[in-house]
């Protein structure tokens, strides 16, 4: 079991997927992470992108797991009087809301630092929390928009299509290589809500950050926006995956940016299947070209290039692929390993990603039964710790499911819950609301 932050307390207050993230990544990690959520169903994420019993999405099984639920009414001043409560017991608090909707609440960072000083507050929003575009309400695209990673045009006859290929940024495909705004946002706000922590523990104080994911997918995808915002500086592309203007195309248009060179480029195997073979360099492609028994192609590299792509050379490309088309994919990715070969595995269905042995090995698809939803298949972290299984600690929990708990541990006796629970101050799960008719094993 992750562990790390087991002695860690996150309260978050948020809905659908930006908060959401961040709170998985802390709860994954061993926080206990307390989910505040409004009266009367809680977030509604629940019920958003499909379902695989009643309110229970497949985005809430996955963003909530190793999380505890807690249905407050933070309009109330007894829902504020327990809240104040818990962030006496709380590390980090993660504000998913829209920009100034937990000011408007009394429960901002200015009030939150006034009673716990060494409170670690993250906000994270979709464009952040500075103007001009801070109070614009976000879904996923639109930060994504913003960040220039969609690639588009509009056609002759007025509607927006994908932009022509060849339109992109350098030999890197500027910000399209970003990832999903809400992920990437969450990985830098966890891992910079982190490092408060160890700043804490040396001076006492916690501290405001203000995360933006429409500026994490311009960090994630560095290389193209580095590539891009320098473009005019560049005295040339050496070593680069760049064609002269009258380099002819292996195919267009190309299967992937930056994907059209001989030795960079995708190949059918004797199976049907598919590799990547990248054999730039030239100490790999000359060990390839004794492997095939091809000696006579090892000359067939620009020296004065660190990496030849072989951009633009058909006869290679069709030579390679005589070659490519005697062993399997398997056979491929087995000489790869054995010679140390860049050439890997092309999976074009999920799956095939599933079944594929190296993500397997390493628990990136992990099978839980879910007490309502039923059996599910997780997505999990990019990472194995040694000695410490990646494990489920708590499925994701049902809208309140434990408001009781949570109360109790501030040392809540049964009839103040009671009358919490009576005057609509908090809500729990075994109200027939917020049980699920259906979907349990």
């Amino acid at each position: 079991m992750f562990d790390f932050l087991n002695d860690v307390r996150v309260l978050e207050c948020s809905m659908l997927i930006n908060g959401c993230s961040l709170g998985n990544f802390f709860g994954d990690a061993g926080a206990d992470v307390i989910k505040i959520e409004p009266p009367p169903l809680g977030d509604y994420i629940r019920d958003a992108m499909g379902s695989v019993a009643p309110r229970q999405s497949p985005v809430h099984l996955q963003l909530n797991k190793n999380k505890r639920s807690l249905i407050l009414d933070l309009r109330t001043d007894e829902g504020k009087e327990v809240f104040w409560d818990l962030l006496d017991t709380a590390d980090v608090f993660v504000d998913g809301f829209i920009v100034g909707a937990c000011d408007r609440l009394g429960i901002g960072y200015e009030e939150q630092r006034k009673r716990k000083p060494g409170i670690v507050y993250v906000q994270y929003t979709g464009y952040g929390a500075t103007e001009p575009y801070a109070r614009i309400p976000t879904h996923g695209r639109m930060m994504s928009a913003a960040a220039a990673r969609f690639r588009v045009a509009v056609s002759d006859d007025g509607l927006i299509r994908p932009a022509a290929n060849g339109e992109k940024d350098g030999p890197f495909d500027g910000i399209s290589e970003g990832g999903e705004a809400s992920w990437v946002g969450a990985i830098q706000a966890a891992y910079y809500a982190v490092c408060a922590l160890h700043a804490r523990a040396r001076t006492g104080e916690g501290c405001y950050i203000d995360v933006s994911a429409a500026d994490a997918v311009v960090t994630s995808a560095w290389a193209g926006a580095l590539y891009a915002v320098n473009e005019d500086r560049l005295t040339g592309w050496n070593a680069m995956p760049a064609a002269d203007a009258d380099s002819k195309a292996l195919v267009t248009p190309s299967p992937a940016p930056a994907l059209d060179g001989a030795k960079y480029f995708f190949y059918e195997t004797k199976d049907h299947a598919m590799v990547l073979f990248a054999c730039v360099e030239r100490k790999w492609w000359e060990a390839f070209c004794q492997l095939v028994e091809r000696p006579d192609l090892a000359s067939r590299h620009n020296t004065e290039e660190a990496a030849d792509m072989a951009i633009g050379d058909v006869d290679l490309y069709f030579t390679l692929r005589a070659i490519m088309l005697t062993r399997t994919r398997d056979e491929w990715v087995a000489l790869a390993a054995d010679h140390d070969l860049p050439i890997g595995p092309v999976n074009l269905r999920v799956a095939d990603l599933v079944a594929d042995p190296q993500f397997r090995a390493r628990n990136v698809f992990v099978e839980h039964h879910h007490p309502y939803a039923g059996d599910f298949t997780y997505i999990g972290p990019p990472l194995l710790v040694h000695g410490r299984p990646y494990e489920i600690r708590r499925p994701a929990p049902l809208a309140g499911e434990h408001s009781s708990e949570v109360l109790a541990e501030l040392g809540y006796d049964r009839d103040r819950i009671e009358r919490l629970t009576e005057q609509g101050v908090v809500r729990v799960a075994d109200d027939t609301s917020l049980i699920p008719t259906g979907g349990a094993k």
